[in-house]
């Protein structure tokens, strides 16, 4: 019964197999103490059906020590609900394996808040995946830190939506390297702010693409500072 799953102590559930574990219902996963979720063995975790963990609350879910969420299966992350995925600790997101962060679904990478997406790891943020990286919302992507930039790929560089890279700030912006400067997609140029582009590095601007010169508004192209015109295909502006 519930009143029996709550009186379960840590070293009750200790004795548990995993078949144990599998099989109880949900309502009395829902009902254990957090002290007792938190001392369940990796194996015992793993064992968790995805009804299982969609059952636990949030006061169980911010109990759950950096092991526990190391053991999450990438099904049982896809299945965590967004309630009890804004509460996980930051030390809890960071002992995330990449494996893990990919399998966050889009939903709940938009549901992930500023503070939680800009402390994850430098190889958890290329770990994305474009669709991830699409789903992020302007909330996120202003928020993100030069470190954050840093880690992307080119391809999530180019995954970026124009919306998202319109609030970079301009650290951030100086941040990208020349591959991720290359990486910008015609579209995502002519969507830079003209801020963006008057603080592009020399270096930015000297490797350009022809046809992200092209790309240029008259606006942008008015905002070019001369250092950085000398450095471009100058006759490729429009």
């Amino acid at each position: 019964t519930t009143a029996q799953a709550f009186a379960l102590t840590s070293a009750n559930l200790a004795a548990f197999t995993t078949t144990d574990v599998a099989a109880l219902e949900t309502d009395d996963v829902a009902v254990l103490a957090t002290d007792a979720v938190r001392a369940l063995s990796s194996a015992q975790i793993a064992a968790l059906l995805t009804d299982q963990i969609v059952a636990l609350g949030t006061t169980q879910v911010v109990g759950l020590s950096t092991a526990n969420v190391y053991a999450l299966t990438t099904l049982q992350v896809a299945a965590l609900e967004l309630s009890d995925l804004v509460v996980l600790l930051t030390s809890n997101l960071q002992a995330l394996a990449t494996t893990q962060v990919l399998a966050f679904t889009t939903d709940q990478i938009q549901a992930l808040r500023t503070s939680q997406l800009t402390n994850l790891l430098a190889a958890q943020i290329a770990a994305l995946s474009t669709d991830q990286v699409v789903a992020l919302s302007t909330r996120q992507s202003v928020a993100l830190t030069t470190a954050n930039v840093a880690a992307l790929t080119t391809i999530q560089v180019a995954a970026m939506e124009t919306e998202d890279l319109v609030v970079l700030n301009t650290q951030n912006v100086l941040t990208l390297s020349t591959a991720q400067t290359l990486a910008l997609t015609t579209d995502q140029v002519a969507a830079l702010t003209t801020i963006q582009v008057l603080v592009f590095s020399t270096a930015q601007a000297a490797v350009l693409a022809t046809e992200q010169v092209i790309a240029l508004t008259t606006a942008q192209t008015q905002t070019l500072r001369t250092d950085q015109l000398v450095c471009v295909p100058y006759r490729s502006l429009p």
